[in-house]
């Protein structure tokens, strides 16, 4: 499903990945990790092909990074599911707006829209604040919107970067159990994160990365 295949990328002198390569497959849930600098976000971009290798291959489901075109990548972010540190609501909408813009676009049906609005607060167990603002929310509830927004569109991955970065310890938890939920259903995840205490708690594998390599990690579990 996902594939990066001997990628090299860096700016000027300072070099992010040197003959990286990875893959996951579908529906798998995956850690990334790595100290600040080493380049989990810069890899999330170039899942989603916001940028791209300087050599080397990206590949997610029948796109790759030589041979997409600009006009196919609105086709590519619909089969990813994108949940950020920063939450990125609309404040001037209210929740369920938030995530109907997601779908209109797409002119998805709005009995469809309403359903799946429905299905996903209920996920994480926001469907009481359907109505409410963003700025009503607390940092907790604005991700659990975010990770609704991800899923709202069925994809076949979620990228999330640094999700649980500005939340408490037991709000992180909840959040990593939405997670796991949603990935049983089948649906993979890459969760970048510095986070190493919930790392301990979720039997997924680790994937480090180390000098501009992906290598495999173990934590014990707790």
């Amino acid at each position: 499903m996902l594939k990066f295949d001997n990628v090299n990328f860096g700016y000027s002198s300072n070099i992010i990945f040197s003959g990286l390569s990875m893959q996951m497959n579908p529906g798998e849930f995956c850690f990334l990790i790595g100290k600040s600098g080493s380049g989990k976000s810069t890899l999330l971009q170039m899942i989603y092909m916001n940028l791209f290798p300087q050599s080397g291959l990206v590949q997610f489901d029948k796109y790759d990074s030589k041979t997409i075109k600009g006009k196919d990548l609105p086709f590519l972010r619909r089969k990813l599911g994108i949940i950020f540190q920063d939450f990125k609501l609309l404040k001037d909408r209210n929740i369920y707006d938030n995530l109907a813009l997601i779908l209109e676009v797409l002119n998805t049906p709005k009995k469809e829209i309403k359903r799946r609005i429905n299905d996903v607060l209920t996920d994480v167990n926001l469907i009481h604040r359907r109505n409410s603002m963003p700025d009503e929310l607390s940092g907790g509830e604005k991700q659990k919107v975010a990770i609704a927004r991800s899923v709202v569109n069925e994809p076949l991955l979620i990228l999330a970067d640094e999700p649980t970065g500005n939340l408490d310890p037991e709000t992180s938890l909840e959040i990593i159990n939405i997670l796991q939920k949603i990935n049983a259903r089948g649906t993979a995840v890459l969760f970048a994160t510095h986070n190493y205490e919930i790392i301990k708690k979720v039997d997924a594998r680790i994937l480090k990365l180390d000098n501009g390599k992906a290598v495999r990690a173990v934590f014990k579990q707790k």
